[in-house]
């Protein structure tokens, strides 16, 4: 039997895979300095593990450069400047360019104020949010970091069977004298790149993490593909979607509702609404003391007795930052299907795909 290429992981050297998604999106018309920063974004996420915001978003973003939904030239207007919170208009500006540049700003004006607040109305998609938060951190400095899709609806409030919210994903990264904690969680029980994948593959999610039109939970990826019209439930699934729901509802208020634009406004409402606050400690009580704070409950949190048969405790993170040591050495691990879509654009824009370290198939 001929192995089925969707199911084979490949590893590739992380260098090499920056290199290539920074020369197609460069074949596509995106200035330089900002094909590398995204390109950057997107394998720092597949190095951290997060492989449903990593290359595999790369397709999409070079599809909406075609369609221009993503726009390549271009600065962000500053719409407001009060000192320690500016708000732009990202113009559907490469979101990983446009979130670094915020963070550096808002990092600048923390180290001023004490904090940094970039609010971004109509940026394009920024990725994984824990790259974000993995760099802050590592300046001694905290990230908050929000994000919502005006125009996408994917997950109902709690007890509705009609999408309004997209997963509206949050992150905050810290310092402690070992690794940064990264925080980096949607405010739905799963995400709409998961879902997406499962569906394409026919596979299942891991338990009924979904509603279908009728409201009765699902594990079915196919409830969310129209013409069927099911919803994503918020965190905390069929139990305490309570919880994500109020969750949703804060970072509508710190996104939407700071920015000024939102669910609310008539037409094409096209793009992210970010949310992107730096904090420096050394404004606070300072930064030895913080990590003495945070150092202590790291400590007690890992040395917790683990539930019978179950691994040591883990801060949100960790894993992560080894997983991406391993694969700095030993290649990046891609499935499949992503590397299938990503040769398409390859053979499409005539930029060479790197070739695997290894090709292993299940």
């Amino acid at each position: 039997m001929t192995p089925d290429p969707r199911t084979a992981t490949s590893r590739f050297d992380a260098d090499a895979l920056t290199g290539f998604a920074q020369a197609l999106l460069v074949a596509a018309s995106m200035p330089d300095d900002r094909a590398r920063d995204v390109a950057g974004i997107l394998v720092e996420g597949d190095l951290l593990g997060h492989d449903t915001h990593g290359l595999q978003l790369l397709p999409s973003y070079l599809a909406q450069i075609e369609s221009g939904d993503l726009t390549v030239q271009g600065e962000p207007v500053v719409i407001a400047d009060h000192g320690a919170a500016l708000t732009w208009d990202g113009l559907r500006l490469p979101g990983p360019w446009l979130a670094l540049r915020a963070i550096e700003v808002a990092s600048a004006r923390a180290r001023t104020f004490g904090t940094g607040t970039v609010s971004i109305r109509r940026s394009h998609h920024i990725a994984c949010l824990a790259t974000y938060a993995r760099r802050v951190a590592e300046q001694g400095l905290v990230l908050l970091l929000f994000s919502s899709a005006p125009s996408g609806s994917s997950v109902a409030p709690y007890g509705g069977t009609r999408a309004l919210f997209s997963p509206s994903p949050l992150a905050i990264g810290f310092p402690t004298s070992a690794d940064p904690v990264m925080v980096d969680v949607s405010t739905s029980i799963t995400t709409n790149g998961l879902t997406g994948r499962l569906a394409r593959e026919g596979g299942r999610l891991p338990g009924p993490w979904l509603i279908d039109e009728e409201g009765r939970p699902t594990d079915d990826p196919g409830v969310l593909v129209p013409p069927r019209a099911g919803t994503i439930l918020p965190l905390g699934g069929v139990d305490a979607g309570h919880k994500g729901y109020g969750l949703a509802l804060m970072v509508e208020a710190l996104t939407a509702g700071l920015a000024g634009h939102g669910r609310s406004d008539p037409g094409a409402r096209l793009g992210a609404t970010l949310f992107i606050q730096v904090i420096d400690p050394q404004a606070f009580s300072g930064l030895p003391a913080f990590r003495e704070q945070m150092d202590w409950v790291a400590t007690a949190c890992v040395e917790n007795p683990p539930v019978p048969g179950g691994d040591r405790v883990r801060l949100p993170g960790w894993r992560g930052v080894s997983l991406r040591e391993q694969q700095l050495r030993g290649g990046v691990n891609l499935r499949g299907s992503i590397v299938t879509e990503l040769s398409q654009w390859a053979d499409k824009l005539g930029v060479p795909l790197p070739l695997p370290m290894e090709t292993t198939h299940d």
